[in-house]
């Protein structure tokens, strides 16, 4: 699947919010769903860059043998869940960035549906 209708599939989750799928090592939006007033995707994808770059750092330091799965932040109402794409052809340097209504969401089901999306996606 391309681009865009992994995106529509990551809004078909239960309790999505917003979606895009980002460059980490630019800090770009290579295209979004979703968001709002309240969420702009772009601020969103850059600030989740400084994340992944910062955990990849620990791990660096640490001599971590290991990659990252995804990375999870928990708000009060909301869940922002960042997936590192290892399954797509072509897909280094880049993760799904999903938000999730905390009181609407499965967090279980979202982090096996991104699973799948990074599966099919093709770039």
């Amino acid at each position: 699947m391309n681009i865009e209708v992994a995106l529509k599939e990551a809004m078909s989750i239960d309790g999505a919010l917003g979606a895009c799928l980002v460059d980490w090592e630019s800090g770009m939006s290579l295209g979004a769903i979703g968001g709002g007033k309240y969420l702009d995707l772009d601020v969103a994808a850059a600030g989740n860059t400084e994340i992944v770059r910062a955990k990849m750092r620990t791990m660096d330091a640490l001599r971590l043998d290991d990659t990252i799965e995804d990375i999870l932040v928990t708000l009060g109402k909301q869940y922002h869940l960042v997936r590192l794409l290892k399954g797509a052809k072509n897909a280094q340097g880049l993760f799904l960035y999903l938000v999730l209504d905390r009181s609407r969401s499965n967090l279980a089901l979202a982090r096996h549906s991104l699973k799948r999306i990074e599966a099919e996606i093709s770039l």
